[in-house]
């Protein structure tokens, strides 16, 4: 039996350069790309055996991007190798992520989350992720975490279901991307352990400007890139409740000053600031 080969680049990729890699490589024909959860967080673009590989000169056009490696492998190695740069890790005090393919619980005493790690943002890998679910943590413990909420640019969805477990109620999620309408369905599905029946979130497709969004909302969580959150603030703005607050992340530390006068710029006024590596998260509350 011929094996069929496949290949994958290694590659060291600057978080700020991410976002616009992923595209230039879903446009040549990359079928998978993802970053591993653990230091050095090299990611890693796959592709199929037919597709011809891009120029690697392209990736000059992104600063910081290097490619470490080119290899190629066999059918049998696929599934192992899209697999071993995602395992088991906690966040914050309660929650225990772990891939779809790992059968272990966590801690009796943590909330087990199980995700599916693709193309889909939101897996809680990511250092804003896991921010922003430290920071609904918070809220939750000193019994804030009131809703209607309005998650924007949800990915799967993970931020809606965290929130959900810690007690929040009236959660809407939503994002531009049409992968992420299967993804956030799909999060429900592999957590009917936790869900117990329950519907965590209502979700959909779409814009800020769809009519489904409402409000006013309680709490608004925006894990998206600063120029997205700043487009969206007076919109944001207008849907929030007076009192309401936002978490706020896919923000790079170096840019905290920024966004912090950005959110205050727009009536949100900076509460606290959460930072891991080279990001930050804002929870911050709407004065007016």
């Amino acid at each position: 039996m011929t094996n069929t080969v496949h290949r994958r680049w290694r590659l060291e990729v600057p978080d700020p350069q991410e976002e616009a890699l992923c595209a230039w490589l879903d446009a040549r024909g990359s079928s998978a790309f993802y970053r591993e959860a653990d230091p050095p967080r090299a990611c890693y673009a796959y592709f199929p055996p037919d597709q011809m590989l891009p120029d690697p000169a392209g990736l000059a056009g992104f600063p910081g991007v290097r490619l470490l490696e080119a290899e190629a492998f066999a059918d049998e190695d696929w599934l192992a190798k899209s697999r071993e740069g995602f395992g088991a890790f906690e966040v914050g005090r309660r929650f225990h992520v772990r891939p779809l393919w790992d059968a272990t619980p966590g801690p009796a005493d943590r909330l087990d989350l199980v995700v599916n790690p693709g193309l889909a943002f939101g897996t809680g890998g990511h250092e804003t992720t896991r921010l922003c679910m430290e920071l609904l943590e918070e809220r939750a413990e000193a019994g804030r975490l009131q809703g209607p909420i309005l998650d924007i640019g949800a990915g799967t969805g993970i931020l809606s279901l965290a929130a959900f477990l810690l007690g929040a109620r009236g959660l809407t999620a939503f994002d531009l991307d049409p992968d992420c309408g299967p993804a956030m369905d799909e999060l429900i599905t592999l957590n009917t352990h936790l869900l117990k029946g329950a519907t965590p979130y209502t979700s959909f497709v779409g814009t800020l400007e769809d009519p489904r969004v409402t409000g006013p909302y309680a709490g608004l969580l925006a894990n998206i890139l600063l120029e997205t959150i700043q487009d969206l603030l007076p919109r944001m703005a207008e849907r929030a409740a007076p009192g309401g607050w936002l978490i706020a992340s896919g923000i790079l530390a170096e840019r905290t000053d920024e966004a912090l006068v950005s959110l205050a710029t727009h009536g949100f006024k900076p509460e606290k600031v959460l930072t891991e590596g080279e990001w930050i998260a804002v929870l911050a509350v709407r004065t007016s």
